[in-house]
């Protein structure tokens, strides 16, 4: 019991949790203030294994955490524009640490009786916020790859004409969806069972959103070959333009022939909190469910993902199963049993970020973070556009960028190599953090900007990084 008594000590805790608190400050000090000159610290794979590796055997253990934050990407630096992941608010970090320290698993209401109540709260809040009825309810799961998958169980068990939950798959079943959308709606159908044929891809406009005008006639097909359509999803917006489907077009289309209309707001969800920029998501309210992520646009840690459906009654029947230690029949609606409704039975209390947030800061500061970024995403278009060396791929909808270095006398293949050799040497700097993406076989550099302190001069900062990779 020697090592167990000391593992549990609250005065070891204390004094680990005093120092690390220190440290995790001094860290958001630095890089929000962009006082470290590095981003990212990059290494080979195999150079990095290696070198965990001999830590956990001859590492000082005094130095763990600060060694841990050295060698991860620093998303709260202003010049972390890359991929669609949050700089937390330091606030996040404790409620973190209550979940962590509880424990609370929230698969029955005994296991979670607080961060539960807290969840429904939070959710009807959310619910209110997009635009829906009192009829509405929603969950908080584990990402949005989970609550994709979950929304469109829960059409299929609402639209699908036989239960293949319980006869399984005698029909063939398919969802229509931009081919411009993330791919985590591919891998969810495919996990349904629905297959190549099931997966109906629109194709995009010249502006990267669902062509709506080819619903008709590619709905027309997957029926002549006896494929029968239950759901339609929207992008609010597409992950690699930050483009947003019309999404009113899409609800009048699904009224018309009676399917599920699904809304992946993943990203681009919070625009509802946005006065400036609500207007992206016009005809949300009208979708029979939503996935908003807390973890990419609205400052919480990973993973915690809001799914909304218009009537709350039918989240309770995508997983009606019987498991008689666990979930008990009830005659009511027994919202606060969680494990009903989502594929988690243990799972986070992920419900005290948004709420700890709500009654910290308020609603205000959603609209303040999501107005910020996308009035920068904006800006830097607007820079982009002014340098005759770049070329932007779309203009933004919102707080993603794509552009490239272009040059007259390269060819297209020579341009694409380019960028792609430009992009893995400002990683391997580490000063700025960057990604890439293809569209329609040209690559682009694409920027992602999800801190609220990133400004103009950063972002002129890196076209001019890019321009030196060229000389």
């Amino acid at each position: 019991m020697k090592k167990l008594v000391e593992a549990y000590s609250p005065e070891d805790f204390r004094k680990r949790g005093h120092d690390l608190i220190n440290e995790l400050a001094d860290h958001f000090e630095n890089t929000l203030q962009n006082k470290n000159n590095k981003t990212i610290h990059w290494n080979q794979p195999k150079d990095e294994h290696l070198f965990w590796k001999d830590y956990l055997e001859n590492g000082n253990e005094e130095n763990l955490f600060s060694t841990i934050i050295s060698h991860s990407i620093h998303v709260h630096n202003p010049k972390y524009i890359g991929h669609q992941v949050t700089p937390t608010l330091p606030i996040t970090a404790l409620s973190a640490l209550v979940s962590a320290s509880l424990n609370n698993g929230m698969a029955v209401y005994e296991m979670g009786v607080a961060a539960s109540a807290i969840e429904r709260i939070v959710t009807d809040y959310i619910c209110k916020k997009a635009g829906y009825t009192q009829a509405a309810n929603g969950i908080l799961t584990s990402g949005g790859t989970l609550a994709n998958l979950t929304a469109l169980l829960t059409a299929r068990k609402a639209k699908a004409p036989t239960n293949v939950w319980t006869d399984g798959s005698t029909n063939s079943l398919g969802i229509m969806v931009s081919e411009e959308a993330h791919y985590c709606v591919d891998r969810a159908a495919r996990i349904m069972g629905l297959g190549d044929a099931g997966i109906i891809k629109i194709p995009s406009t010249k502006n990267f959103n669902m062509n709506i005008t080819l619903l008709e006639e590619y709905y027309n097909k997957a029926k002549d070959k006896g494929i029968e359509v239950f759901a339609i999803i929207g992008s609010a917006p597409s992950t690699s333009t930050g483009i947003y489907d019309d999404l009113e077009a899409i609800a009048t289309f699904s009224k018309q022939k009676n399917i599920w209309f699904h809304v992946d707001g993943a990203h681009g969800g919070a625009a509802i909190f946005s006065k400036t920029h609500k207007h992206t998501v016009k005809g949300i309210e009208k979708a029979d469910s939503i996935v908003i992520d807390g973890h990419k646009m609205m400052m919480m840690p990973a993973l915690t993902t809001a799914l909304l459906f218009k009537d709350g009654n039918t989240s309770h029947a995508t997983f009606s199963q019987k498991a008689d230690y666990l979930l008990e029949e009830s005659k009511e609606e027994d919202w606060y049993n969680i494990a009903k409704r989502t594929f988690e039975c243990t799972k986070t209390m992920a419900s005290i970020h948004w709420y700890t947030i709500l009654k910290t800061y308020g609603e205000e500061i959603f609209d303040e973070y999501v107005t910020t970024l996308y009035n920068l995403g904006l800006q830097f278009a607007e820079m982009i556009i002014a340098n005759p060396n770049f070329e932007i791929a779309v203009q933004p909808a919102s707080n993603i960028v794509c552009f490239r270095y272009i040059n007259p006398n390269l060819s297209e293949k020579e341009t694409n190599s380019l960028n792609e050799k430009i992009r893995q040497s400002i990683l391997e700097k580490g000063e700025f953090y960057i990604v890439q993406t293809k569209l329609r076989g040209i690559h682009y550099l694409r920027v992602t900007i999800m801190n609220p302190f990133t400004t103009k001069t950063h972002l002129q900062q890196l076209l001019e990084r890019v321009l030196e990779e060229i000389n």
